[in-house]
């Protein structure tokens, strides 16, 4: 006898994993890390390529499955972001200023208020830095060896998340800003776009964060 037509082809067993993994991964309400899946599904021994899998049978749908951060998750498909305007509860709009301080934290990363302000080339108001600190998209990192010891800022997996990126090296680099129409014109001698790294692994010059340190502490 045949085996059944299944939905995701291949026979039944491999069909009711991928069920499985779909389920598992609809019903969270974040990115799962393969780690999250594997004790959700302790019976599937082959969970990377399950997961490649379902990414391509959903890569021409409305939903797509995609890796962000250290985890995966079903977004709406880009081509169809638009559809879901309404949808958004508008709370973490930023302001110009925190949207610039966001985009230099995430390739000058880790980096001090006064090496931010010295991108930006004005002062950075602390508010700022607080309404990021609590939006969870950048973290305290460590603290500067340096005369006041000031605090370090990097990138979160939840800005990686919010942005749909995998890795913080898919910030897109110099071509694709030129590309995007970001940047006209022929940029200034010397002028490139950092390599950006959000890796846990402090500095040279780096200290750890003081015991009493927390997301209330000093942005100095």
């Amino acid at each position: 006898m045949a085996e059944p037509v299944t939905l995701f082809g291949g026979g039944p067993g491999q069909s009711e994993a991928l069920r499985r993994l779909e389920a598992v991964l609809f019903a969270s309400a974040g990115p799962l890390t393969e780690e999250a899946l594997a004790a959700r599904l302790p019976e599937e021994d082959n969970l990377s390529h399950r997961l490649r899998q379902l990414q391509t049978i959903y890569a021409n749908r409305g939903i797509n499955l995609v890796e962000v951060a250290d985890g995966w998750a079903f977004r709406t498909a880009g081509d169809l972001a638009y559809l879901m305007t309404a949808e958004r509860v508008a709370e973490r709009r930023l302001s110009r200023a925190a949207m610039e301080t966001l985009a230099i934290i995430a390739y000058h990363q880790p980096v001090t208020r006064a090496e931010i302000e010295e991108v930006r080339g004005v002062a950075v108001g602390k508010g700022t830095l607080d309404i990021l600190l609590e939006t969870g998209w950048v973290r305290l990192r460590g603290r500067r060896r340096l005369p006041g010891r000031p605090v370090t800022f990097g990138t979160t997996a939840a800005f990686l998340d919010a942005f749909s990126l995998a890795a913080i090296t898919d910030l897109p680099g110099l071509d694709d800003l030129k590309g995007a129409g970001l940047l006209e014109g022929t940029p200034p001698a010397g002028f490139s776009v950092p390599i950006p790294r959000d890796d846990d692994a402090l500095d040279a010059d780096e200290d750890p964060l003081d015991a009493d340190d927390g997301d209330d502490a000093p942005a100095l």
